[in-house]
């Protein structure tokens, strides 16, 4: 029987990796549940594609706001606002879309809402963590995170599916609501150092501070540009791939067993991860990127959902164990005061 994780012994880690547990089952659902609210109200794969550019506009709008302000108060307090504000704005959405049919603008708007409080809530998470989990832990508790974060994936978009073709994709976004109370009350519990704010008076200069400790490291910016590229192309995924599911592979229930395979895959790169010790940690990271291109072109060449499905297995893997090894060396070499900045720009 395998050990248990030593960084699971720690109280403050267990609360919270559960809290990420609940919130990350919740994620895992948004994804079909939200392609399929737009595109079962009459919307078109273009407005599913504003749909989710609002949410990623919002966030990318409050990113760099959101990692000085948890660069300079208490970031515990970040992520409980934020965590409220994605329960209001996706239990509204859950609503709406329970009792009606809501319009494609409300659907945009409200997940950009939830959209912007994630922004806030990221960079302060990435500089939590280095604050609850000792150095030679932080693989074990990001490898952790990303195994229950491709769970998350496994069980949420079969769930999503199920409830879209038995309800109403609503159901599926009041449960992701209610999973954002429950992350908010665990992080309540935490036990953390007194918080010492290093921040200048001035915010745009915290800002330039952040921006000089972001390029002063070749391999940081380096590589978050290049994956920056990638994730362009990725977005393809997210946006067409309900699209060819709904037109050519049965649906949601499809789309939501690829989604479901990516999980399982990202469960095994997050149990490597635990484990993993490399020597090289970022020649390891870059080395996994191009096995992300595959699915996408099996995506574009309409494979069937059997081979998707194995592409998106591998993918897992990888984008698991990568992130794991990724933001743990980030964590172990940026500055505690300028980590949640810093990872903005990631």
């Amino acid at each position: 029987m395998p050990a248990v994780p030593q960084v699971l012994k720690q109280r403050d880690y267990r609360l919270l990796f559960s809290g990420y547990v609940a919130s990350l089952l919740g994620d895992g659902m948004v994804g079909v549940a939200l392609a399929f609210a737009v595109l079962d109200n009459g919307g078109s794969p273009s407005e599913l594609g504003l749909v989710l550019a609002a949410r990623l506009l919002a966030l990318l709008a409050c990113l760099l706001a959101g990692g000085v302000l948890a660069d300079r108060i208490e970031r515990r307090k970040v992520m409980v606002a934020a965590d409220l504000t994605r329960m209001i704005s996706q239990g509204v959405l859950a609503a709406l879309l329970i009792e009606g049919r809501p319009s494609i603008a409300t659907i945009a708007l409200l997940t950009a809402v939830t959209g912007a409080a994630t922004g806030f809530f990221n960079p302060a998470s990435s500089g939590l963590l280095p604050l609850v989990v000792k150095p030679e832990l932080l693989q074990q508790a990001n490898g952790l995170r990303g195994t229950a974060q491709a769970a998350g994936e496994i069980g949420g978009p079969l769930l999503a599916g199920l409830l879209v073709v038995a309800a109403s994709p609503g159901w599926a976004l009041a449960i992701d609501a209610a999973t954002f109370a429950v992350s908010a009350a665990f992080l309540t519990r935490l036990r953390l150092p007194a918080h010492v704010n290093t921040a200048s008076q001035s915010f745009i200069k915290d800002l330039k501070r952040g921006w000089g400790a972001f390029t002063e490291h070749t391999w940081v910016w380096s590589f978050v540009f290049a994956i920056a590229v990638g994730n362009i192309f990725w977005a393809a995924w997210s946006a067409l791939g309900p699209v060819v599911a709904k037109q050519e592979l049965g649906g949601a229930a499809a789309w939501g067993t690829v989604l479901a395979a990516m999980g399982a895959g990202g469960v095994l790169g997050g149990a490597i991860a635990i484990r993993a010790n490399p020597r090289r940690p970022m020649l390891l990271v870059v080395g996994t990127g191009p096995i992300f291109a595959t699915p996408i072109a099996l995506l574009a060449a309409h494979a069937h959902t059997a081979l998707l499905a194995v592409a998106a297995f591998c993918s897992g893997v990888v984008l698991v164990l990568g992130n794991a090894i990724w933001e743990s060396t980030l964590q172990r070499q940026i500055r505690r005061e300028e980590m949640s900045r810093v990872s903005a720009y990631d």
